[in-house]
């Protein structure tokens, strides 16, 4: 009969326990429009979330970067233990569904022995010594408690683990961001320094005109003021060209390899061309955006712990069975009839707790309330995002192709000007008023280059590109 007994109740209470009270989850509607503004035609195309970061930065020297970052940074690497921890926390939850079963060892000597007054012949010492198999205090999940925490485990678990993609995802882009930045300050300094030097060489012509009486000092001090200002923005340049190595070199983990920044003097023209991704429809965003899923996970769990809250309202059943052997010697521990065993069931039901369980149960609620609303605003943040990376491909190509037109428009100008001024028929101040134009002509459509590329990588990454990686083999 003993040997029947903790099989049975072990059998029993996997029967019984089949009751939740976790709330039926239902999605919440997706609080966007249900096609994007300003994006009449859609690029044929793979997915970007499906489409591998390999795939999309074709660039041999950005790839490397990537691969480096993806390795080193620690901030990914937080991210990846992260979710380490997650899934330990999971297991641990789960593993109180089932009993602990351990082996217990004890002996103990006192004085004075109690049984002496009865029997002299037993001395004043008594020993006890007992070797015992079996659980302690295992809950059985009648109501669903254990089973509602260990599915909100799972889903802080996936949570988790969304959570590292859209990590990973943020350390590409800001990496590509980063390298397309660092190009275009080496660009801009080119264009500097040449700026310096046309700037200086109005200089010399300058004095020597006002040497030979030809201008005045007026015209000369005005040369000599573009030409400063130009040091001036160059050393500018400079500095923000160091930070942002710094920043890259940051995201990095490691310095950054000087075979990752050349390029000859193409600059941003030299970065092999990013490929269009299609934008797709609002509700994609909900299957490919790992932070949209993780919020939904994260309210599939606040959903769960209600579960558990209600839960508490109801009565907790435990068991402790133990079989084994003990003897009042420890050489007799094993000797036959010797055999011991236990089996010790505790009902606890929850009368007054001043409130407290009620309490819990409704700061469940407000939790998953909470969930809804952060998990509607990770769409809506994420619908915005997308639209402005949209209008973005939408004007900045226009954008570009006016800059560099007027770039154009004015190097002729200054080139006219120049030939003007050497011949004395314009001024001074017309040859610095186009030197002027055409350096902030060069460098806004530098800046417009800048923010087209950043905007492909931008929406890339808005779309949910970035955690999909190219299979090795």
């Amino acid at each position: 009969m003993t040997k029947r007994l903790i099989p049975t109740a072990l059998a029993a209470a996997m029967l019984l326990a089949g009751c939740s009270l976790i709330p039926t989850y239902e999605r919440p509607a997706a609080p966007v429009p249900t096609t994007f503004p300003g994006d009449p035609s859609q690029p044929a195309g793979a997915a970007a979330a499906a489409l591998p970061w390999q795939d999309f930065f074709t660039d041999p020297r950005l790839a490397g970067l990537i691969q480096t970052a993806i390795a080193n940074n620690r901030d990914l690497r937080v991210s990846v233990l992260n979710v380490e921890q997650a899934r330990a926390q999971f297991q641990i939850e789960r593993s109180a569904l089932f009993p602990a079963l351990g082996l217990t060892g004890s002996g103990s000597r006192s004085s004075p022995n109690a049984y002496q007054a009865i029997d002299p012949s037993q001395g004043s010492v008594t020993s006890q010594y007992s070797v015992n198999f079996g659980f302690t205090a295992w809950e059985l999940d009648f109501f669903g408690r254990i089973r509602a925490l260990k599915d909100q485990a799972l889903a802080q678990y996936l949570a988790t683990e969304e959570t590292r993609k859209a990590a990973q995802i943020s350390l590409i882009a800001s990496v590509a961001t980063g390298w397309i930045t660092l190009m275009a300050d080496d660009e801009l300094l080119e264009i500097t320094r040449q700026t310096m030097v046309t700037r200086e060489e109005s200089v010399r012509l300058a004095k020597l005109r006002f040497d030979n009486g030809v201008s005045s000092e007026i015209d000369f001090q005005a040369a000599n003021t573009a030409a400063e200002s130009a040091r001036a923005t160059y050393a500018q340049q400079q500095r923000a060209r160091m930070q942002d190595e710094n920043a890259l070199a940051l995201l990095l983990g490691a310095p950054v390899p000087a075979s990752a920044l050349s390029g000859g003097t193409k600059g941003l023209d030299g970065i092999q061309p990013m490929p269009d991704v299609p934008a797709g429809l609002p509700s994609d965003m909900l299957v490919e955006r790992p932070d949209i899923r993780a919020a939904e996970q994260q309210l599939i769990a606040a959903n769960a712990n209600i579960g558990a809250a209600r839960a508490n309202f109801f009565p907790r059943v435990s068991l402790t069975s133990s079989i084994g052997t003990a003897s009042s010697e420890f050489s007799g521990l094993f000797d036959r009839g010797s055999k011991a065993w236990s089996f010790a069931p505790t009902v606890t039901l929850p009368i007054f707790d001043a409130g407290r369980n009620w309490a819990t149960l409704q700061s469940s609620k407000a939790g998953r309330e909470i969930a809804v609303a952060q998990y509607e605003k990770s769409i809506q943040t994420a619908f915005r995002e997308v639209a402005d990376a949209l209008a973005g491909r939408a004007t900045l190509g226009e954008e570009v192709r006016a800059q560099r037109a007027q770039a154009t428009a004015e190097a002729v100008r200054f080139k006219l000007s120049d030939l003007r001024y050497r011949n004395g028929i314009a001024s001074a101040l017309d040859l610095l008023d186009a030197q002027r134009s055409l350096f902030t002509a060069q460098q806004l459509a530098v800046n417009a280059r800048l923010l087209q590329l950043q905007n492909q990588v931008t929406l890339y990454r808005t779309l949910g590109g970035g955690w999909a990686t190219r299979d090795k083999g």
